[in-house]
């Protein structure tokens, strides 16, 4: 992944696309009960989009489940320590059990570039109103278009470039804030699919399981986090020690034990939903 901040956009994407291709992958060899690990250095914190995509999607980092840290501990320990000097936690272990529920991936993924598109806006210090302005452009009315929504997305760097949003994801961001389908996004449709959709999204997922939607449950394996280690262990702590020269990365080991958990499987695109024991 590359370093530059500016680029954060490529990062989320190449996560993006793993994903797709994980989930074709249990589609097409029908393990969609699995547990799912993903590995390395994800060049971000756990303050970042890539992090919070993943989190999304059910993943969890078995360093902090290990030691049942929580995503606000942002400076409990570190795995890297890059050229310019700064320190940061951006290895992890990740850990998706067959137990755990799942947006759907294009949900995910739009909420992600909302958040990035929401993040820019206020690194550029405007408000919800000012936003809205902002997107507005020169709309006649008081309301978004389409052109100026992509205008938008150019000016912030989402959009235009060589790794920008290709013109069918601009298109796809573009349907779910437009609620009601009227070709354009008012006041309303962009504090709840824009300015506040990761609020919206949470209270819509928590509440999407239903009981008509479980057709059987099946025994499967996913994994329990025995152990955790980072290693020099000084970055445990969040230092970096002066004497490590091996690498400029910390080692992370993970001892998991597999466990036995029932797997409900729903009518929804055919997507697997368990509960623990």
């Amino acid at each position: 992944f590359p370093h530059d901040s500016s680029l954060s956009l490529v990062r989320l994407h190449q996560v993006y696309e793993i994903l797709q291709n994980v989930e074709a992958y249990q589609k097409e060899h029908k393990l969609n009960s699995m547990p799912i690990m993903l590995c390395g250095d994800w060049n971000g914190s756990k303050r970042g989009h890539v992090y919070k995509f993943l989190r999304s999607q059910g993943f969890v980092s078995s360093y902090d489940t290990a030691h049942q840290y929580a995503d606000a501990d942002a400076h409990r320990w570190i795995s890297h320590r890059n050229h310019l000097g700064n320190i940061c936690g951006v290895d992890f272990i990740w850990l998706l059990n067959p137990n755990r529920d799942r947006k759907l991936l294009k949900t995910s993924w739009n909420e992600a570039v909302f958040s990035m598109f929401k993040s820019l806006l206020q690194k550029a210090s405007l408000t919800e109103s000012d936003a809205f302005a902002f997107l507005k452009a020169d709309s006649d009315g008081d309301y978004i278009t389409y052109s100026g929504f992509c205008g938008a997305l150019r000016q912030l760097q989402l959009a235009g470039r060589p790794y920008g949003l290709s013109e069918t994801e601009i298109k796809d961001l573009w349907v779910q804030a437009d609620m009601d389908g009227n070709g354009v996004v008012d006041y309303n449709e962009f504090q709840q699919q824009i300015w506040n959709l990761t609020k919206s999204e949470e209270s819509k997922h928590g509440g999407e399981n239903s009981s008509n939607e479980i057709r059987n449950t099946v025994q499967t394996i996913g994994f329990s986090v025995r152990n955790a280690v980072l290693f020099p262990t000084e970055v445990e702590k969040g230092k970096w020690p002066e004497s490590y020269s091996l690498s400029d990365h910390a080692r992370l080991t993970v001892v998991f034990s597999p466990v036995r958990m029932p797997c409900s499987q729903l009518i929804n695109d055919e997507e697997k939903r368990c509960h623990s024991l």
